[in-house]
């Protein structure tokens, strides 16, 4: 017989690759991180926003609070006149949980008045007080007239 040669086969080449493989593995030297802290703190991950497959509420809650509810009625009261014709500024009570954008869109709605500013202050009998300044253009004693509390 013939001597064996030492030539292999690109089978034979596969099959040691994928034994060495199997043996040692694939993934080299791993490194360690170095931690510099004694305390753990947790990856941040990825935050998926919820995806209801169907809504909690059948209806949405509608807003207790609408034009009506937020301005209860005018002042017509001597300190509230003396606002109107010296400082062109009506003077309201308005609901307390309201807050100042609400009440200027409801006198918008309400009383098709346009305010440059409101100020506010909670009463001593718990009901909010609204002042709303007008435009220089705009008259508070015909708005008064035309609102009807004059």
């Amino acid at each position: 017989m013939a001597p064996a040669t030492k030539t292999a086969t690109p089978a034979v080449k596969k099959a040691a690759a994928a034994k060495k493989a199997a043996l040692k593995g694939t993934g080299g030297k791993v490194t360690r991180k170095v931690r510099t802290s004694t305390t753990f703190r947790l990856p941040k991950t990825l935050k998926l926003a919820r995806n209801p497959k169907y809504p909690r509420r059948s209806v949405p809650r509608v807003s207790a609070l609408d034009a009506h509810a937020v301005v209860k009625f005018p002042l017509n009261t001597e300190s509230a006149m003396k606002k109107i014709e010296d400082h062109n500024t009506l003077v309201f009570v308005c609901d307390v949980r309201s807050n100042k954008r609400q009440i200027k869109d409801a006198i918008k709605k309400l009383y098709d008045i346009d305010a440059v500013k409101i100020n506010t202050l909670v009463r001593p009998d718990g009901k909010k007080k609204a002042y709303v300044k007008l435009d220089a253009d705009v008259e508070a004693l015909e708005i008064a007239n035309r609102i009807g509390f004059i």
